[in-house]
């Protein structure tokens, strides 16, 4: 009778940063053999692992292979613990040490301009990803890992929280739809998640279950729990925009996702985006009303640079404050077009430098030529200094800048 084995990763010609582990339990005396080019250099350093893994996992017979391709230590110790939970149903945790990277705290009212999706089961995506310097790094679960690899993926994503650099992203996850995002919940809050994307959220509910969840878990690291970002992707889903948005305070961003949208409407997407303008205005509208950030959907097309930056303006001109990017190249375009242009920068100086003399006769009306200015155009023009000064398009001395609230 042929004994069943278990793998866990991948291996071939094409694959980079990754490995398979194959586990086939018998009652023979344990074997790890490893097949890999650099098994020279770091053989023992891979076998010492290995061993670590089993020790602790109780595993004294049977054999282990290993087919490496430059896996770093997290993506071993991931396959490894997948191939031996899933042959013997053991729901430990081999959890790796954290880089100190891996300890910053979310941060509710950062900027989102860009976020740079990550296949969760491709971890040479995941080990530079962040030297591309996106606002976010979506570590996906959801639509870029297979149904059968589900399970593999989630533990590599945890072992990325524990040991990537994402050199200051805000480090995001993707969950799957319950009752599989319930796993997924349970395996990466414990290791510093600052962010948790929803997809296809139709309803508050939706919303309020996963805080629930999460606060009920007790997993979170020293009680830091985790903001959300729901993704709105179906008509449905558009029509209770306000009421998702407003759901829970860990709400901090609604997103829309338009390949999932348009198919729901049964239309095809454009570049010009005329099918899905009012779910993009009504999401944007909820947003607004809600207190949040409102993010656009993906560009598909990362060779229409062209495409691209026509995609972005108008989004701008929607009220969306930032989109997602599903490659690094197109980064630097998204975030060049939601960045304040010099004519907005100048009228944002002008209203604060009004507001601010205003404040210093002790008015209480403030004007800017023949028009008012009231409070909320004062915060967009703060938010506008305050973009421009991160990214160096003014000089950070000589603007000086309140908020009326102290």
């Amino acid at each position: 009778m042929e004994k069943q084995s278990f793998s866990a990763g991948n291996a071939g010609p094409e694959v980079r940063s990754d490995c398979r582990v194959t586990y086939t339990p018998s009652d023979e005396p344990l074997l790890v053999t490893i097949n890999s080019k650099v098994v020279s250099m770091y053989g023992n350093s891979i076998r010492g692992q290995i061993m670590e893994i089993l020790s602790f996992y109780d595993i004294r017979s049977g054999n282990i292979l290993v087919e490496d391709s430059g896996a770093l230590p997290f993506v071993i110790a991931a396959r490894t613990e997948a191939a031996i939970r899933m042959a013997t149903g053991s729901a430990k945790e081999f959890i790796l040490p954290k880089i100190q990277s891996a300890m910053e705290p979310p941060v509710r009212d950062r900027m989102r301009l860009t976020r740079l999706y990550v296949p969760g089961n491709t971890p040479k995506l995941m080990i530079n990803a962040g030297i591309h310097q996106p606002d976010g790094l979506i570590l996906d679960l959801e639509d870029s890992v297979a149904p059968e690899k589900k399970f593999e993926a989630r533990i590599l994503v945890r072992n990325a929280l524990c040991q990537v650099d994402f050199f200051g992203a805000e480090r995001m996850v993707r969950i799957n739809q319950y009752p599989a995002g319930r796993e997924d919940l349970a395996a990466i809050l414990p290791h510093n998640v600052h962010l948790i994307l929803l997809p296809k959220t139709e309803s508050a509910d939706q919303v309020s279950e996963t805080e629930e969840f999460i606060k009920a878990s007790g997993l979170t690291p020293d009680g830091r729990l985790p903001f959300l970002m729901p993704i709105i992707e179906t008509a449905l889903g558009i029509e209770n925009a306000f009421s998702i948005a407003s759901a829970s305070g860990l709400v901090v961003a609604m997103a829309i996702g338009l390949e999932d949208y348009t198919a729901d409407l049964g239309v095809v997407r454009t570049k010009e985006g005329s099918e899905s303008l009012w779910a993009r205005q009504r999401l944007v509208n909820a947003c607004k009303a809600a207190g949040i950030q409102a993010i656009d959907s993906v560009f598909s097309d990362i060779d229409d640079r062209e495409g691209l930056v026509e995609n972005v303006s108008r989004s701008k001109a929607l009220g969306f404050e930032g989109m997602g990017c599903i490659h690094p190249r197109q980064i630097e375009t998204i975030r060049s077009g939601y960045l304040p242009g010099q004519d907005e920068i100048e009228k944002a100086l002008r209203i604060v430098e009004a507001y601010n003399q205003a404040l210093e006769r002790g008015l209480g009306v403030v004007a800017l030529g023949s028009k008012m200015i009231d409070a909320p155009v004062v915060h967009r023009a703060l938010r506008t200094i305050d973009l421009a000064r991160k990214f160096h398009l003014i000089d950070n001395n000589n603007v000086e800048t309140h908020s009326g609230k102290e």
